[in-house]
C-alpha cells in the first residue's frame, strides 16, 4: 500500500513540486500553504508522512510539528527548509522529526528520506551531518525557548510578524487581554524590557 503524504510549505511552487515528485511512489493526500489549515484536517487526512517547512507565518513549522505528533504520535515527519542552522536541525530531531533536509538537496534526496522513514529509519542530510553531529553532542537545547509554554510560543510568532494583540488574539480566538498577559510573562521570563527585545529573542531563536 502506497505512503499516504501531506505536504506544508507556504510557498505554493514548492509544495506543488513536491507533489509532482512523490506522486510515483506515494499517495499525496494533499498540499497546504497554511499550516493551521492542515492541523485542522489532519487527523481526518490520516497521513503516514508529512513534508514541512520551517519557516511559515502565523505558526512555524517546528510548533506545527510539535502539535501533530501530539495529535498523530506515530506520523513520520520530515522537515523541507532553507534553515542550515545545526541548533534548529537538532531542535526539530528532538520534537519529533524523522528527517531533515534542505530545499538545496536534490529531488532524488527527498524520495530517498521518505523511503528512509516509511522503514522507521531518520534521514538527516549530509549537508548538514557534521554540524548537527556536534550540536547534539553538545546538546544546546535553547533553555530559553523551552521555558515558553507553546501558547506562548504562538503568541510571540505572531507578535513578531507584526501583528497587533488584537490581531494575534483573532487568530488564536483569545481575547486581547490573554495575549496581553501572555507578552508580559514572557517578557519577565525571558528577562526582557521591551517588545522590540521580545522581538529580538523571536528573530535569533527561528520563529519568524
Amino acid at each position: 500500500m502506497a505512503s499516504r503524504i501531506a505536504i506544508v510549505d507556504d510557498h505554493a511552487l514548492i509544495a506543488e513540486a513536491c507533489r509532482k515528485l512523490l506522486e510515483p511512489s506515494g499517495d499525496v493526500v494533499g498540499t497546504f500553504t497554511d499550516p493551521r489549515a492542515f492541523l485542522a484536517e489532519a487527523v481526518a487526512l490520516k497521513p503516514d508522512i508529512v513534508i514541512m517547512d520551517i519557516s511559515m507565518p502565523l505558526l512555524n513549522g517546528l510548533d506545527a510539528a510539535r502539535e501533530l505528533k501530539r495529535m498523530l504520535p506515530n506520523v513520520r515527519i520530515i522537515i523541507l527548509t532553507m534553515n542550515e542552522d545545526p541548533e534548529v536541525a537538532a531542535e526539530a530531531f528532538r520534537i519529533g522529526a524523522s528527517g531533515y533536509l534542505l530545499k538545496r538537496s536534490s529531488g532524488s534526496e527527498l524520495a530517498l528520506a521518505v523511503r528512509e522513514v516509511m522503514t522507521q529509519r531518520y534521514y538527516l542530510t549530509p549537508l548538514l551531518t557534521r554540524d548537527l553531529v556536534g550540536s547534539l553532542v553538545h546538546d544546546h537545547a535553547r533553555k530559553q525557548l523551552h521555558q515558553l509554554t507553546p501558547r506562548q510560543r504562538e503568541v510571540l510568532q505572531l507578535l513578531a510578524e507584526g501583528r497587533s494583540m488584537k490581531e494575534a488574539a483573532a487568530i488564536l480566538h483569545l481575547s486581547a487581554r490573554t495575549v496581553a498577559f501572555h507578552k508580559y510573562r514572557m517578557m519577565e521570563q525571558l528577562q526582557v524590557h521591551s517588545t522590540a527585545a521580545l522581538i529580538q529573542f523571536a528573530v535569533r531563536e527561528g520563529l519568524v
